[in-house]
């Protein structure tokens, strides 16, 4: 069966995530001790014990969730030999979850991953002043009538589609009075529903270009090699193995439309017959099922988990 690996981005965050893979196996444990070091932070004791309003903080919830779904594959490794150069066509990331995706894959050092989202988590939060921008899910609408949405909203005002995640599910980010006339305009086009998402930032908009700066200004010195398969990117949902390409698209990705609707159409193109989603959560396989009901899915987060995907191998 050809399988995509693929990482989950903020929102799959909960406190007690990694606390049972850190106390089942040596492996997660030292993703964990190298994460904490790399940071100079017990993120893992804040990962474990919470509480969840600091891990809810973006820049903590970018590295755990990186450092959670590298512990799993490096679990997957020394448990049952797991390689994604032999068992994954394609990696992808949600987001932040490129970043776990190019970890994992061996494009990204741990130590780098972890440092390169603090800092990202920092810079988004800290683009927009608090209170100024909004997010809101529009859901019941196909991608054009979210984008004619999100234009007549704006006005002078930012308003863009974030994320194109499955059919209906469109989330649209920028100021947040133009994110609200968006809600508007949403259900003026028969949206089912749209509300506002409770987020500390307007991720991926136009009105985080500081961040996409501040991105752009730590590729310069960060190496990266290429990954031992292709990432499905975010910014292009296509596929790309070029290190110097992928740091172009992750700085371009703080501030364009997460296109993973079209990403995992183009994975299913490519012959994927499975997502595994791995790290905390069900948020992506969820969408694998509105976007292609062929395509299966699998979840990589707990001991059982392990256990069990790795008798289907």
């Amino acid at each position: 069966m050809a399988r995509a690996f693929t990482f989950p981005g903020q929102g799959s965050q909960t406190v007690g995530m990694g606390m049972a893979l850190a106390e089942a196996f040596p492996a997660a444990r030292e993703v964990f001790e190298e994460v904490d070091d790399a940071l100079s932070q017990k993120l893992s004791t804040m990962m474990f014990e919470g509480p969840m309003e600091d891990l809810t903080l973006t820049e903590n919830t970018q590295p755990a969730l990186m450092a959670n779904s590298v512990a799993v594959m490096r679990v997957l490794s020394a448990e049952g030999g797991v390689d994604i150069g032999v068992h994954a066509k394609l990696i992808a990331g949600h987001s932040l979850g490129e970043y776990s995706a190019l970890a994992a894959a061996g494009a990204l050092d741990l130590a780098d991953a972890a440092r390169l989202l603090k800092l990202r988590g920092k810079a988004m939060q800290s683009a927009v002043p608090a209170g100024e921008g909004a997010m809101a899910a529009l859901l019941g609408l196909d991608l054009e009538a979210a984008q004619e949405a999100a234009a007549a909203a704006a006005g002078d005002d930012v308003c863009d589609v974030a994320n194109d995640n499955a059919p209906g599910q469109v989330v649209v980010s920028g100021a947040k009075a133009a994110v609200e006339r968006a809600i508007e305009a949403a259900k003026e086009r028969g949206a089912r529903r749209a509300i506002m998402l409770p987020v500390s930032a307007p991720f991926h908009c136009a009105l985080l270009k500081p961040a996409a700066d501040a991105m752009e200004a730590a590729f310069e010195t960060t190496n990266m090699g290429a990954p031992v398969v292709p990432l499905v990117s975010n910014v292009t949902a296509s596929a790309v193995a070029d290190p110097e390409e992928i740091k172009s698209l992750l700085v371009r990705q703080v501030t364009a439309t997460v296109r993973w609707r079209e990403g995992v159409l183009a994975m299913r193109d490519a012959g994927v017959e499975q997502l595994v989603e791995v790290g905390c959560g069900k948020i992506l396989s969820g969408m694998v099922k509105r976007i292609d009901r062929d395509m299966t899915s699998a979840n990589v987060e707990t001991p059982e988990d392990i256990e069990a995907f790795l008798k289907t191998l």
